[in-house]
């Protein structure tokens, strides 16, 4: 039996990101490419593999002509904003087996400027076909679906309104430490119940920014390490699972495919959540952390209220601090995040993340971090356990 090739992120980067207004995604694609590639201090030649999604007729295609890549392994999965944690895992087995050497995963999203500019509008619903046909004409917008499963969660669980805004005031006391978060001013709990009611229970500041922006990561063989400029953080574990696309088929609003991918991942790394020093959650909403914590097993279901009203979620005397950049709802959100969440779990392990940098239990860098992200109304998930050393 051929053994299996070791597989690790060796170059990441963001795009330029906030408020871009003369840029377009394809050039979001690249400035993120050619600042990974840099990162990485491999020639783009040495790229086989390219995955991408979400922009143009034939994603990844033309972005990879776009880059001057003409790879020969490639990936368009497009599952929301887990892409690319399932993308990283689809290109983390193509590499082990041999089929790519090193693939590169770029996103690139104007999603902000688009609507400045009158180029589109914003999105109320993924359309209206197929089992989406029964929810869009009732007014079961994409932000009702979170919201309507987050109502039962506190009907269920007595998660209060209050624990859910604790998310975000802790997303935003992470982003205060990040200079490329895209809003740093410290908000209360107070704050944040007091602003305008966007789908109840949701007000503004319990939903994501709208950013434009983009990022890229490249995973390479272990025989590529050697070569490269940074140090390397391996993929220790991945899982993917998909849950239901119409409300009517989900089991349990209470429950996430994190569940799933969650518990796979951490299987196939043998490592436990109580070992992770750190974790990256796709936060669209201020629910989908909370879920996503006990789906992913840092604790009990029903617990996580309780779990993020402590100051856990904090890189200054948190626990477990969560989505250390500020996340989507305080850092950038320009369409699928999932990407950023990979950028800055690397970040963290490689002790680069200025004032928000994570220590270990000891002081020392962090060893285990996990990204795990969430795509359309918790329809998808994948996680990532990454490990430095």
């Amino acid at each position: 039996m051929t053994r299996l090739r070791k597989v690790a992120i060796v170059g990441v980067s963001l795009s330029d990101c906030g408020r871009v207004d003369d840029a377009t995604a394809y050039t979001l694609h690249a400035q993120a490419a050619r600042r990974a590639l840099a990162d990485a201090g491999l020639d783009r030649a040495v790229v086989d593999g390219f995955a991408s999604a979400g922009t143009g007729t034939l994603a990844p295609v033309e972005v990879a002509e776009y880059l001057g890549l003409r790879p020969t392994w490639v990936d368009s999965t497009s599952v929301g904003g887990s892409t690319w944690e399932v993308m990283a895992a689809h290109a983390a087995d193509a590499i082990a087996a041999g089929h790519a050497n090193a693939v590169l995963l770029a996103y690139g999203s104007t999603a902000r400027a688009d609507i400045k500019a009158g180029r589109r509008t914003g999105n109320l619903s993924f359309g209206a076909r197929g089992p989406l046909q029964f929810e869009v004409p009732y007014g079961h917008t994409l932000i009702a679906k979170y919201a309507m499963a987050a109502r039962r969660h506190m009907i269920e669980h007595g998660t209060t309104i209050e624990q859910l805004a604790e998310v975000a005031v802790q997303a935003r006391a992470n982003a205060a430490l990040n200079p490329e978060a895209m809003v740093r001013e410290p908000v209360t709990v107070d704050d944040v119940l007091s602003g305008p009611m966007i789908a109840d229970p949701f007000t503004k500041l319990h939903c994501c920014l709208r950013s434009d922006g983009g990022a890229a990561v490249l995973l390479a063989a272990e025989e590529f390490v050697q070569d490269c400029r940074t140090a390397p953080v391996w993929i220790l574990g991945t899982g993917e699972h998909v849950s239901h696309a119409a409300m009517s088929e989900w089991p349990d609003f209470t429950v996430s495919p994190a569940a799933v991918s969650g518990r796979l991942a951490f299987e196939r790394a043998g490592v436990r959540p109580a070992e992770v020093d750190f974790a990256e959650i796709y936060d669209a909403f201020t629910y989908m952390t909370l879920v996503t914590l006990e789906d992913l097993g840092f604790c009990a279901k029903g617990e996580g209220g309780a779990f993020v009203e402590k100051g856990r979620l904090r890189v200054e005397g948190g626990e477990l601090p969560v989505n250390t950049d500020g996340g989507g709802l305080s850092a950038q959100h320009p369409g699928m995040r999932g990407l950023f969440l990979l950028v800055e779990a690397v970040r963290q392990l490689r002790g680069e993340a200025g004032a928000r940098q994570v220590r270990g239990r000891r002081g020392e860098l962090p060893r285990l971090g996990v990204a795990s992200g969430t795509g359309g109304w918790f329809c998808s998930s994948g996680t990532v356990v990454l490990g430095r050393g």
